[in-house]
């Protein structure tokens, strides 16, 4: 009996119900089984379906960078920690992706990663835009730019939940020093760079440009030509409009800030490390509560740790925060081990959680960097990409499926304390 025949031989709506629990990866190799496998995973009841499920159990997005070079791994992100001693969970590597010559200017949304930069050829210096799908391992290159003239600002990738599309907004500087900005819709079958010509008075701060994408409103802080990045650019990915918003008071006087999702909002973090490294460490955070008077509430955590096993280096950042409201904190510099923190303010509890298996040889440590993204789900939605050489999903040399290799691709708790009140 031939895969056809076997697969036309089980219940349509379990075969349905079997694909929307599996990893994205696995469910775009099983389009090839049969005809019949292919017209569901293409329908976009099931993508919905798969991505319902996939936000119940968000995962940990890890993004190792070597030159230019990215490989992602991922965890599945703790749901409910609180009152276990230990938790064990499996690492899984997914894609290892070609050059990014500026590694500084990833935008991250809803499952997909926006390069602005990425070389796609080790024959040439040519670079190009590019969207990639970490968890499936497929990628788009985006058309050319509409005007090569302007100076390329930096750009960042939204998304609307309303009409479900991502979009690529790209800010250009013009020769008057102008600030105008490009516009791409995703997933259309003739994409294509929209421009407004409308000059902006407050365009994108510093080279590392934070950015958040909550809501479908693209946040950004914001350069004022007179002052000093006081303002917040939000950009609404939908109706495609500009508003801007005051910084609350000293924002910037500490470490550089983070823009977070906190439980749906707006929020701006800072962290202040002992120079040393180590804890204890304070958080500094401000929640926008009302966007059109301005209003921001402030919090002020100290974060302490007594077990010996927790002390880091002052490479320690602020990654996000869970949909649950935890604060995570990562290292930013791959140093052996990697650590992760779950610091939730309302318990006053912070976990921390040693990474192992992404690569530990001690040559390899030195040379590289970590990018988390918290929260991350897998997508289907987004479908017209492909796979090439460009981004490969292959298992890692050092991956096997022995009960050593397992056992090394985990994620295992080391520490629970609680803070001292």
């Amino acid at each position: 009996m031939n895969r056809g025949a076997n697969s036309d031989s089980i219940p349509t709506d379990l075969i349905y119900e079997i694909l929307s629990r599996l990893p994205a990866k696995s469910i775009l190799r099983f389009r090839c089984v049969s005809k019949l496998w292919k017209s569901i995973i293409c329908r976009q009841d099931f993508t919905e379906l798969f991505h319902t499920r996939s936000s119940s159990n968000p995962r940990l997005l890890i993004g190792v960078e070597q030159g230019g070079v990215w490989s992602f791994f991922s965890s599945p992100q703790p749901q409910d920690l609180y009152g276990k001693s230990s938790l064990v969970v499996a690492t899984d590597f997914h894609m290892k992706f070609s050059e990014d010559t500026t590694i500084y200017y990833r935008s991250y949304a809803s499952g997909l990663i926006y390069f602005p930069n990425m070389r796609i050829s080790n024959e040439n210096d040519n670079v190009v835009r590019m969207i990639c799908n970490p968890s499936t391992g497929q990628y788009a290159i985006l058309p050319p730019d509409l005007r090569t003239g302007y100076q390329d600002v930096g750009g960042v990738l939204g998304f609307d939940p309303i009409g479900k599309q991502f979009k690529v907004l790209v800010f250009k500087r013009r020769v008057d020093d102008k600030l105008v900005y490009h516009i791409m819709i995703l997933g259309t079958e003739n994409m294509r760079w929209r421009e407004n010509i409308c000059p902006l008075t407050y365009g994108p701060y510093g080279y590392r440009w934070e950015h958040i994408c909550i809501n479908g409103v693209l946040y950004y802080i914001a350069a004022d030509p007179d002052k000093e990045h006081d303002m917040i650019g939000c950009f609404d990915v939908r109706s495609e409009k500009f508003k801007f918003v005051h910084l609350a008071p000293y924002c910037f006087r500490y470490w550089s800030p983070k823009l977070i999702n906190y439980k749906g909002k707006l929020g701006v973090i800072n962290l202040e490390d002992d120079y040393y490294g180590g804890f204890s460490l304070k958080l500094r955070m401000w929640v926008l509560e009302n966007v059109e008077k301005h209003e921001w509430s402030t919090y002020a955590y100290t974060l302490r740790a007594e077990n010996k096993v927790v002390k880091v280096s002052q490479n320690l950042s602020v990654i996000g925060v869970t949909g649950s409201g935890d604060i995570v904190l990562a290292n930013h510099n791959l140093y052996k081990p990697i650590y992760v923190f779950y610091f939730n303010p309302e318990r006053n509890t912070l976990l921390c959680f040693e990474i192992q298996g992404v690569r530990e040889e001690e040559e390899w440590f030195n040379k590289h960097r970590v990018y988390c993204f918290v929260n991350h789900v897998e997508d289907l939605r987004f479908d017209v990409m492909k796979t090439t050489d460009v981004a490969t999903s292959i298992s890692p040399p050092e991956q096997s499926t022995s009960t050593s290799s397992r056992e090394a691709h985990q994620v295992r708790t080391v520490a629970h304390l609680k803070q001292d009140r």
